[in-house]
């Protein structure tokens, strides 16, 4: 069994495809899309993604994506294109989802409008059907189904090209055995992320901690699993069962996983309640107020004014095996600025699916993802400027 996953709009060159000959890597711009509604927003897409999740894990041979006609908030996008003529799109990179998922044509009334031109095998030179001999044409179908929707068609092979300019871009078919992306802060509309694969990924950064993913069972290989073994905000390390985020072997429950692909972070609830009291402890100026239906978030507080500026919060800690991963007060708590709401960006994990540490948390810290070493490093970064 091995806990390698692969990064969703990646997955032909972290799995099976590969970079140009001789190449040192690949840079690739990543930009977040901006809502003015940015936690809600956020919140809802998280929902809609985690339902997706919970009802592919009780549907038997099922796989999940982020699949949905409204992106506005939340997610890192880079530019991929598809074939030759390549047509690109703007894809969100996601390591919680294991597929590269669009629209193809012919396409029915099935298939929602996009504002990009639909990807159609038959147009494209480098699309070739892969052939099997258990059916009589000799093509070899194929039927998947996740939470919100479902695919179906044959199955071939294509070039896939990834980066926006000339100078980054990488087509063809050596294997990409590693990856990393540095995520800019939050509320950053003007610097863009960075994703870098293959031998250009890799820490040079001081700091640098790492940790070994933990190997999943089959109903788990969609994601990346890494062991957190306990939580401390500020010097308090919190009253967390010890088996709190253990994964089950037999039914591929529990466990944390680390997506890109999900904004905030969620945890089981016995964690997420301490982290809760942690928080209200240390904030003792502000009142607390109901902003569940606009924010979606359990825990917020009310600034005096739009432009009070929030109380400094202590680093939360996430301790994982072997390393720790230390966490800013601003990339646990957020802001929106007009309302005045303050809130911690963290929920209870939905019954049944892992706990989930997500893009929100990983803002300015360079994540590497080594494939080959089973390894997950991380540095923090200023990653405006990386």
């Amino acid at each position: 069994m091995t806990p390698m996953a692969s990064i969703a709009v990646l997955i032909s060159l972290v799995a099976c495809a590969t970079l140009a000959s001789g190449a040192a890597g690949v840079r690739v711009e990543l930009t977040r899309a901006h809502s003015s509604r940015l936690v809600g927003d956020a919140l809802r897409r998280d929902m809609q993604r985690h339902s997706a999740r919970r009802l592919a894990a009780s549907s038997g041979d099922t796989v999940s994506a982020p699949v949905s006609k409204d992106t506005d908030m939340g997610e890192y996008l880079m530019t991929l294109a598809i074939g030759t003529p390549p047509l690109s799109y703007p894809a969100i990179a996601d390591t919680g989802s294991d597929l590269i998922w669009t629209q193809c044509a012919p396409c029915s009334d099935q298939c929602f409008q996009q504002p990009t031109p639909l990807y159609n095998p038959a147009s494209s030179t480098t699309f070739s059907p892969v052939t099997c001999d258990t059916t009589p044409s000799k093509l070899c179908p194929y039927n998947q189904t996740y939470g919100i929707g479902w695919t179906a068609g044959i199955l071939g092979s294509e070039t896939f090209t990834f980066g926006s300019s000339a100078a980054d871009q990488t087509r063809g078919q050596p294997v990409a055995d590693k990856f990393s992306y540095c995520l800019t802060t939050f509320q950053d509309s003007n610097s863009t992320s960075t994703l870098l694969l293959g031998p250009s990924a890799s820490l040079n950064d001081t700091g640098v901690g790492s940790t070994p993913f933990v190997t999943s069972p089959a109903q788990a290989l969609t994601h990346y699993y890494v062991n957190l073994t306990g939580i401390s905000v500020g010097t308090t390390a919190l009253s967390i069962p010890a088996d709190a985020f253990s994964l089950n072997d037999t039914d591929g429950t529990g466990g944390l996983v680390i997506d890109s692909g999900t904004t905030f972070t969620y945890l089981v609830d016995a964690a997420y309640q301490q982290v809760r009291a942690a928080v209200l402890s240390l904030v003792t100026t502000l009142p607390t107020t109901d902003a569940s239906a606009e924010t979606g978030l359990d825990l917020c507080f009310a600034l005096p004014s739009s432009t009070s500026a929030p109380p400094a919060m202590p680093s939360m800690t996430l301790h994982f095996d072997g390393a720790d991963m230390v966490i800013p007060g601003d990339s646990y708590m957020i802001l929106e600025p007009d309302s005045g709401l303050w809130c911690l960006a963290m929920q209870t994990s939905i019954s049944g699916l892992p706990s989930i540490l997500g893009n929100y948390h990983q803002q300015n810290m360079h994540i590497l993802y080594d494939l080959g070493q089973e390894m997950l490093s991380f540095a923090p970064a200023n990653c405006g400027t990386f």
